[in-house]
């Protein structure tokens, strides 16, 4: 398994008694970098492997759900790299139109200055210059975490060269007329003054009032329920369902809209559920998406009544109002009239929030640029239904059909300063012309281009592509487009896996971004709720850097991945992590003070024990095992896998078996010394993907060579000895029984007991030695006396307690806590013999009850045991 194809340094056998994190991990990283590691070579032959950083807001700073995605994608990448492959991790940042001018925005009133006191070109100035000067903080945290990306080709979303792949799409898309502009109902922020995302809206429930309005007079009258009676100013219908015989009378005749005058239709649309409230509803089709569509059915006129601000726009008596206080005006204005006819308050419900500022967004009517998105959503279905694309795990296709099946026309206009603006000129007689990155726009008097700026989910798109030099045919697109994986959280599956998908096929000539999207959960605290800062459990995870290691941080993340599930992560795992890290140091550290070593060939298998020849054994299977892990996107087994290799059968086990070999001496000395070296080799071959920081350090002091990072990644060599695995097992069952039944007696760890071994006619004769070092075992000498006897895999260990224990006080206790086991028994039992309860009770509580028979009979079993394995009297 060990390759010699690096030049090797000087190997150096010393390492401090500790390992210091933060004196090693800065150091190593930046020496990576120099060394080009990390860099992807578009000449190269070797076949490519590439991923994309989902990349963060130029505002962004780490938080742990960046820490867990780059984990995973930094192991994915580490092991491509040291498989061979011409790996690319493609950095860079999103511009975050509206986070980013918000900033800048913020920074500017700190001055007592607008962004219209600047003017539109001096403000993108400034936001360029807080870029250069603040932005991006979250790169040089990733260098802390040891992402291995290739540094020297990291992009922006506004970078000239992706500027040109923005507007060359747009205008390929507008030629092919999947880019329109129309008035239609969009989320607008009045705080941010633009159309938002449905990403950038976040849902949550807040205490409002539902009110019930009387519409009309006497019999043609109708009650209709709102919690947003402000908008009932702009009403231009009341709908009911067809088929709804309280309302048929009323199907189109008019009824007077309070407060207004104005007489409105009633009209019939199967978008009304009968059943709900009173079966009928208000429509005002400039405020709401819902009453849009029933307007657009039945012809209905489009009155807004806000502003930009959500300010009042018409009505006398409220104009001017913002929208909340015009809400209590009009609904004392109502109930002065005699019209309200219920109110609830408080009435909690959902409402959405801008992501960014969190004020309540409104429902807008609005003139908007639009992709209509119906053929490219199509092919991003077929792109995984006939398999170009897989999604792992594959139960999550399902919400990807379920989104990509149903999408509606995307806006993609914003009304910000920041950004890539729209690359289309209005002419001064109505002429409209969108231009190409290599084209002149027309210019003389009249001709304005258009002020909007493009979301900017629509440049990060383009990101699989854009950041490889399209619309460019460049070496690097050839080489590392489509990209292998896209390793990203479910939350984001339908707007930005989306978009990809439908750019990507567009853009490619059907060629899709990436043949795999790897989805994984949400980090969350060690209880399963969500980190926020108001709830106080949100963690800077360069905290936890700074405390333990960024190892302990990435092993903590990586051994809690599974496939699209959320992650649990506290600060204890964090510390159980950076304690493997202190283990793996010190089982290193011994080995290479008792000659571990890599050099040579690895003896033949008759010259190896079969500690030995066990150890390889179940090091072979572990390769197997992690591989088949990493291919199927399976972390967290992973990691639990090389876990359990590595502390309990290589440090805990092997290490302490190999301990008598080495103080020995001599050649079994030397075989062992090559095993162990190999063993480490390949361990810490297994585990620097995740944990790179400290396996690097210890791998090149074992092996005096150049760095892991190009080290080659291990190969199941075939090495399998069953029967030395069935040995060992047995070896490790007697010591395991026996350390069990010493701690049951309450015999100290360190505590030495006489003891006689009739290992004769097994294995574990040749093991004698190495069984009485790891129990503490005396030889039994003059006086021994048998006083307890454990049989266990085909040996017998006899044990001399007496003068170790009070055997009357013991038995006392086993006595009592077995009459316990037998008595909870007889309950759970009973219990669970009586019909009647079976019939009535959950499943869940029958399955406690028969969980507590289980351990029951299992402690009745171990007592007993112990009980027998006491001397008489």
């Amino acid at each position: 398994m060990t390759e010699n194809t690096q030049t090797p340094s000087s190997p150096n056998s010393e390492l401090p008694t500790q390992y210091a994190p933060a004196e090693v991990e800065g150091k190593l990283y930046e020496r990576w970098v120099e060394r080009g590691y990390f860099e992807a070579d578009a000449k190269s032959e070797k076949p490519p492997y590439t991923v994309v950083i989902p990349p963060p807001n130029v505002t962004g700073s780490l938080h742990l759900g960046h820490a867990f995605e780059h984990t995973l994608i930094d192991a994915l990448t580490r092991r491509k790299r040291m498989q061979g492959f011409e790996t690319l991790w493609q950095p860079g940042m999103d511009h975050a139109g509206i986070a980013t001018q918000n900033v800048v925005e913020r920074e500017l009133a700190k001055e007592g200055k607008s962004r219209h006191d600047l003017g539109r070109e001096a403000f993108v100035e400034r936001v360029w210059q807080w870029k250069a000067e603040s932005g991006g903080q979250i790169s040089g945290q990733m260098r802390r975490l040891g992402d291995g990306v290739d540094w020297s080709r990291e992009r922006f979303t506004m970078d000239e060269g992706l500027s040109q792949a923005v507007q060359t799409i747009f205008k390929k898309l507008y030629d092919d007329e999947l880019i329109y502009r129309a008035e239609r109902i969009i989320n607008w922020c009045p705080r941010c003054l633009t159309a938002i995302s449905d990403i950038e809206v976040e849902y949550q429930d807040d205490e409002g009032e539902l009110v019930s309005i009387r519409y009309g007079e006497g019999d043609a009258s109708i009650v209709v329920a709102t919690t947003r009676a402000e908008t009932m100013l702009g009403d231009t219908a009341v709908a009911v369902h067809p088929e709804d015989e309280r309302y048929k009378h009323l199907v189109g005749t008019e009824i007077e809209l309070p407060l207004t005058g104005r007489r409105i239709p009633v009209v019939a649309d199967e978008h009304v559920d009968p059943e709900f409230g009173t079966g009928a509803v208000k429509v005002t089709p400039a405020h709401d998406p819902n009453d849009f569509e029933i307007g657009q059915r039945h012809n209905l006129p489009n009155l807004a009544v806000m502003d930009e601000h959500a300010v009042i726009t018409v009505h006398g008596p409220f104009q001017g109002l913002d929208r909340l206080e015009a809400r209590s005006a009009i609904v004392a204005a109502l109930r002065a009239d005699g019209r309200i006819v219920a109110e609830k308050r408080p009435y909690t419900h959902s409402v959405g929030h801008c992501s960014r500022c969190k004020t309540t967004i409104e429902p807008r009517l609005s003139m908007q640029w639009w992709v209509k998105v119906g053929p490219l959503a199509k092919a991003a279905g077929d792109a995984v239904r006939d398999g170009r694309v897989k999604i792992h795990p594959q139960e999550m296709e399902k919400r990807y059909f379920d989104w990509v099946d149903n999408l509606h026309d995307w806006c993609i206009s914003r009304q910000l300063w920041w950004g890539h603006r729209i690359p289309v000129w209005y002419g001064p007689n109505g002429e409209v012309v969108c231009v190409g990155p290599d084209e002149q726009p027309p210019s003389g008097e009249g001709w304005t281009q258009d002020t909007d700026v493009l979301d900017t989910w629509f440049s990060s798109g383009l990101w699989p592509f854009s950041t490889l030099g399209w619309p460019q045919q460049t070496e690097s697109l050839a080489k590392f487009y489509p990209n292998s994986v896209l390793v990203t959280g479910y939350d984001i599956l339908f707007f930005w896996v989306a978009r990809m998908m439908m750019f990507g096929l567009y853009a490619m000539d059907g060629t899709p971004p990436f043949h795999t999207i790897a989805l994984h959960g949400m980090v969350r605290d060690e209880r399963g709720k969500k980190m926020s800062k108001s709830f106080g459990n949100a963690v800077n995870p360069l905290d936890w850097m700074d405390k333990y290691g960024s190892d302990a941080v990435r092993f903590t993340l990586a051994r809690g991945a599974n496939p699209g599930v959320d992650v649990p992560i506290g600060e204890d795992w964090v510390q159980a992590s950076r304690n493997f890290a202190n283990k793996i140091w010190n089982a290193t550290r011994f080995a290479l003070m008792n000659g571990a070593t890599i050099e040579g060939e690895l003896p033949a298998r008759e010259q190896m024990s079969a500690t030995d020849r066990w150890i390889l054994s179940r090091l072979n299977k572990t390769v197997a095992e992690v591989d088949a892990f990493y291919e199927d996107y399976q972390f967290s087994k992973l990691s639990e896998s090389l876990y359990h290799f590595a502390w309990d059968e290589v440090f805990d086990w092997y290490v302490e078996l190999s301990k008598t070999t080495f103080f020995a001496g001599g050649e079994g000395a030397k075989v062992s010394g090559r095993v162990l070296g190999e063993v480490l080799d390949v361990t810490l071959r297994l585990l620097h993907p995740v944990v790179p920081f400290v396996t690097e350090t210890l791998w090149t002091t074992l092996t005096g060579r150049e760095s892991l990072v190009i080290a080659e990644w291990p190969k199941d060599s075939g090495f399998r000895d069953e029967a030395a695995e069935a040995e060992i097992e047995n070896l490790q069952a007697v010591v395991t029984e026996v350390r069990r039944f010493r701690a049951d007696q309450g015999l100290q760890p360190g505590q030495k007991v006489p003891a006689r071994l009739d290992l004769s006619g097994t294995p574990l004769a040749a093991h004698e030695g190495a069984i009485r070092q790891l129990l503490r075992l005396q030889p039994e000498g003059e006086g021994f006396s048998a006083t307890a006897t454990l049989p266990v895999a085909g040996a017998t260990v006899a044990l001399d307690l007496s003068g170790t224990i009070d055997v009357a006080a013991e038995r006392k206790r086993l006595s009592k806590d077995l009459g316990a086991a037998e008595k909870e028994k007889q309950q759970a039992e009973a219990k669970l013999g009586n019909e009647a309860f079976i019939a009535k009770a959950p499943d869940n509580v029958v399955d406690k009850i028969k969980g507590r028979l289980a351990k029951a009979e299992a402690d009745i079993a171990r007592l007993q045991a112990q009980l027998n394995a006491l001397p008489a009297g």
